[in-house]
């Protein structure tokens, strides 16, 4: 920026030289500058805006900005971005006995690399912009509870985090508009994710590839699959409600999620003024994705005596959640499916 072409510089025959020895010594002196000493604002600025890749090459460059690249204040932000809809706090009570059982594996001993170390060195290739050498693994790798740890463990797959996916076994006609629990793991080559699903009963482990984004959300209540969620909404269910309602085949397998509206009772006319289905000791569900007829069209369940209904032909019906998100209730909407179901 300080060179001018001659034609703009009348006097630069004349004092030529001296001028260039100030501009080298100008150029020099740039050349020499460092990172650090940017004004502090203006390089939090910096590393606020770099990827995730980024920060992960600048933690390697010295002692000050690892310290400032690994801090949590700076990763939380590509954690919500990427992961926030889909982890939630079971998964990262997960991600504590990970990382509390692997306490002793951050330095790699007698040739073997563990815990930490083994993400640093599977990492997509073009998050570095020269591999840092183990020295500097080894200084990052002591960050191990850090959200950075957290969001790279994520990012290779070998962190398995509790979630749930939407139609289970896509294309199954049995699991429409049903939500399953799972233990998911990432594959960023594709941008998708592999679930291991719950066995039933004493069957093996089913394993589904190739699930998408938008078919996973993370657990909406602090409930394992195999126990019935205690409701809190059954006092104030009312037709027109949607709703979730846990279902399982039989006592064996585990409950998944299923999406019904709360509907009206065979003694009312359904009119707004008339209708006293709430004072009902029973609520009606009904899954308006099976044609009329089918007998998995509704079931009725005890407003009052909240507890596991059922049997071994239709299968058990469990807790209730009321959907009270807008967007859950489109998201249910948008994965119904396009033929009714028998």
């Amino acid at each position: 920026m300080c060179q001018m072409p001659s034609k703009m510089n009348p006097k630069k025959a004349s004092t030529g030289p001296q001028v260039e020895n100030v501009e080298e010594e100008e150029e020099k002196e740039t050349d020499e500058m460092s990172v650090l000493e940017l004004p502090e604002l203006v390089l939090e600025c910096i590393l606020e805006r770099l990827p995730p890749s980024g920060l992960f090459n600048m933690a390697s460059v010295s002692s000050s900005l690892r310290k400032r690249c690994v801090s949590d204040y700076l990763w939380e932000r590509h954690m919500k971005q990427k992961w926030g809809r889909v982890i939630g706090p079971a998964a990262h009570r997960e991600w504590k006995r990970f990382i509390a059982a692997r306490r002793d594996c951050g330095v790699p001993k007698q040739g073997k690399q563990k815990g930490i170390m083994k993400l640093l060195n599977i990492l997509p290739f073009s998050w570095f912009k020269s591999k840092p050498d183990n020295i500097e693994k080894q200084r990052i790798s002591q960050c191990a509870d850090s959200i950075m740890s957290w969001y790279l463990a994520l990012e290779t797959g070998k962190f398995l985090f509790p979630a749930q996916v939407y139609n289970r076994e896509y294309g199954h006609v049995g699991f429409m508009l049903s939500c399953y629990d799972a233990q998911l793991s990432y594959d960023s080559q594709t941008d998708t994710f592999q679930a291991r699903y719950p066995p039933h009963g004493r069957g093996e482990v089913t394993v589904e590839s190739g699930i998408t984004w938008d078919r996973l959300r993370g657990l909406p209540v602090d409930t394992s699959p195999h126990d019935l969620h205690v409701s809190d909404c059954f006092s104030n269910l009312q037709p027109g409600d949607h709703i979730e309602i846990q279902w399982r085949r039989n006592k064996d397998f585990p409950y998944g999620w299923w999406y019904g509206i709360v509907g009206h009772l065979d003694s009312c006319d359904g009119s707004e003024i008339h209708c006293h289905c709430i004072d009902s000791e029973k609520v009606i569900i009904e899954f308006n994705q099976y044609t009329p007829g089918s007998r998995w069209r509704h079931t009725m369940v005890d407003r009052r005596n909240h507890r596991e209904e059922g049997n071994e032909e239709d299968g058990f019906y469990g807790g209730i959640r009321k959907l009270h998100s807008q967007a859950e209730i489109d998201t249910w909407k948008r994965l119904w499916s396009s033929q009714v179901l028998e």
